[in-house]
């Protein structure tokens, strides 16, 4: 859907994007923060570092983040292959002009920064304020095209009861303003500072969605359907499902293999529903609870069952689901990312940046993760 409203959305034409007859196919979108090459700083310099590279490569609302956008792909595997590409071609791009680091926050920076220019961004600006300058924030989202609108509306109500795990596995902002947090990601407190942010509620319809975007375009708080920010949505523009919740991973290593646990999340619900075994979708404030734990503590923290209440390490609980949607990822080749997915399982971004942190400070955290960004190179 384009930035432009039409008047008003309807149901039958919003199934009518979500309706495909291709193979499921998957890519991502990477945020990432520019930075000074000699401080490593926040470097506002986003928009002049892009120019010159192909439509892949886009601004993001801070002046000092770009992001990647990859193409859609039928195999993990090649989606890998691209998202190395991308990154590649971005830092031989930048030259000595910038640097570039993936993480849910940056470790020392200031809390407010530069705001992109644009009617979009003045509008938000005037209406959020210094929130909007707040979000120095990076996330890694997950598209994922399934085979038809009722199958995505019963597997994005179905999803939504997974995400804590998702964000647990790919938490990855401990560190901000210089400091430890004490959370694993403290990324989705300041985006909670914004509306719309965290877990999406369910929709019994695309009656209902239709209904959510026109009243927030009658009320004036949406000022495109994509400011629907929740940690999970249909993507009308692009006819996928947005898996929204995990931080931006340091490695493009890491960041496939969260991709891959959501991805093939997201297909083997697909596949429960086709063979009618997806519940009903779960009460917000349970799955909340599981939320909570998972920016908390992350992979340290414990999850709990969302209908018996039985609690479990949150290791065992994202052990369990990687072993369910395995035989998914196999087929989609992507068994060297689930793979990935176990070592993270185990320490994860959060973890190997608090070690970090405490052993060296904010500066030689910041120059590792630049380090990773294309190591390559």
């Amino acid at each position: 859907m384009k930035s432009r409203w039409p008047s008003p959305i309807d149901a039958k034409s919003l199934r009518k994007r979500f309706e495909r007859s291709e193979p499921v196919s998957f890519g991502v979108e990477e945020e990432i923060m520019v930075l000074d090459p000699r401080t490593l700083d926040l470097s506002p310099c986003g928009p002049m570092i892009l120019e010159g590279l192909d439509a892949r490569f886009k601004p993001e609302l801070p002046l000092a983040h770009v992001e990647i956008a990859t193409n859609p792909h039928s195999s993990l595997a090649t989606l890998a292959g691209e998202l190395a590409e991308c990154r590649r071609i971005l830092a031989a791009h930048a030259g000595d002009t910038a640097r570039f680091a993936v993480a849910g926050v940056h470790p020392f920076a200031a809390r407010l920064g530069e705001i992109n220019v644009g009617e979009r961004y003045n509008r938000m600006l005037a209406e959020y304020g210094d929130v909007l300058r707040q979000q120095l924030v990076c996330g890694l989202h997950v598209h994922v095209g399934l085979g038809g609108a009722d199958q995505v509306l019963a597997v994005y109500n179905a999803m939504r009861s997974y995400l804590p795990e998702l964000g647990a596995l790919g938490a990855n902002a401990p560190i901000h303003c210089g400091r430890d947090t004490t959370l694993a990601s403290v990324r989705p407190l300041i985006s909670g500072l914004l509306p719309r942010q965290g877990m999406p509620p369910p929709l019994s319809s695309w009656q209902e969605y239709a209904d959510h975007l026109n009243w927030g375009k009658s009320a004036h708080r949406l000022g495109r359907p994509t400011e629907w920010w929740w940690e999970l949505r249909p993507h009308a523009g692009l006819g996928t499902l947005e898996i929204r919740v995990p931080d931006a991973q340091t490695t493009a290593e890491d960041a496939l293999a969260v991709a891959t646990v959501a991805v093939g999340t997201a297909v083997w619900l697909a596949r429960r529903y086709d063979a009618a075994d997806l519940p009903a979708p779960v009460e917000t404030w349970r799955i909340n609870e599981n939320r909570w734990s998972g920016l908390r503590h992350g992979m340290e923290g414990t999850l709990i069952d969302l209908e018996s209440g039985v609690r479990r390490p949150a290791r065992e609980r994202i052990g369990w689901l990687m072993e369910a949607v395995g035989p998914v990822v196999e087929e989609l080749k992507g068994s060297t990312y689930l793979r990935r997915a176990r070592t993270l399982a185990d320490r994860n971004g959060a973890e190997l940046q608090r070690e970090l942190f405490a052993a060296e400070g904010p500066h030689v955290l910041t120059r590792w993760l630049a380090e990773q960004f294309a190591p390559a190179l």
